[in-house]
């Protein structure tokens, strides 16, 4: 079994959403027996499964000291994938249930508290050695700090290619225990979800060294590598934006994609060094010799 842990200290990140979102898409996808475990004292996301009506994915509320247990309980009854909710808190315990992830993602909304946020999450998961992938949510079409929030994140880790933008219908499907993929399968929230979830289980099947878990059909549009343009409209508009942010044009066809990825690699390493929540001239901290 593979254990996805979707952390944040930032509230409102949209981790809760987030989860449900990807577990049901999963479970959708024919991924294998998908569960969700909601470890947030808050019980957000059980209260919008007990609002399901679809037996799947499965649920199990867990406490953390009860949380091992659950989990060898849904490895014995054949869950594939479980994917853990957390406070937004950054605590001990927090770092528990970091510990028994495969993979962490970090929903990050395009802003500059949210961004500040964020180190305290990525240090818990270099501790315990998990692999992160930011999750750039909750953002505004074609706004010049999604690029910014981008081009921060990728100094410090993988970035997800496809962004989850900021709709009524995310939180409207929440209300009754669906997602967007079930209530409006054909929209521009769906698909967003619909190519997130094929990112990630492409990259937890490579994490996790199991070609079974490839999906099936991956999209051409969804490259491996974090912020490769492509013609999709989210990674399109991630393209725009950072070349806004590093002044460079965006160019057509084979000629914008070369000289963006190489342009982009060399401005994000000659730009200053920004830390979430952290001091940049710490040394020992970041290993700077």
């Amino acid at each position: 079994m593979y254990t996805i842990v979707a952390a944040s200290q930032k509230g409102g990140s949209g981790k809760t959403t987030l989860s449900g979102h990807l577990a049901v898409e999963a479970a959708r996808s024919g991924a294998g027996e998908i569960a969700l475990i909601d470890t947030d004292p808050q019980g957000s996301l059980a209260h919008w499964w007990n609002a399901r009506s679809a037996p799947v994915p499965h649920f199990v509320k867990a406490g953390l000291p009860d949380l091992e247990q659950a989990l060898e309980g849904l490895r014995l009854a054949g869950i594939k994938i479980a994917v853990i909710d957390t406070p937004p808190a950054i605590t001990q315990s927090i770092s528990r249930v970091v510990a028994h992830a495969d993979l962490v993602l970090v929903p990050t909304r395009p802003s500059p508290h949210d961004l500040r946020a964020v180190g305290a999450t990525v240090d818990i998961a270099e501790r315990h050695g998990k692999p992160v992938i930011f999750v750039i949510n909750a953002a505004t079409a074609r706004a010049r700090i999604t690029g910014e929030s981008a081009v921060a994140l990728s100094q410090h880790g993988t970035v997800a290619p496809v962004i989850i933008h900021h709709r009524v219908d995310f939180a409207a499907s929440m209300i009754d225990g669906r997602t967007v993929g079930e209530v409006v399968p054909g929209s521009a929230s769906a698909k967003e979800i619909s190519d997130l979830w094929l990112y990630i289980q492409d990259r937890l099947s490579r994490i996790v060294h199991d070609p079974a878990l490839l999906p099936e059909i991956k999209p051409g549009h969804l490259a491996i590598s974090s912020l490769l343009p492509s013609e999709d409209e989210g990674t399109l508009e991630i393209a725009a934006a950072v070349a806004a942010v590093v002044e460079i044009p965006v160019l057509e066809g084979p000629e914008r994609r070369a000289a963006l990825e190489r342009r982009v690699l060399l401005e994000a390493r000659a730009h200053e060094r920004r830390v979430f929540g952290r001091r940049a001239t710490d040394p020992v901290q970041w290993g700077i010799k």
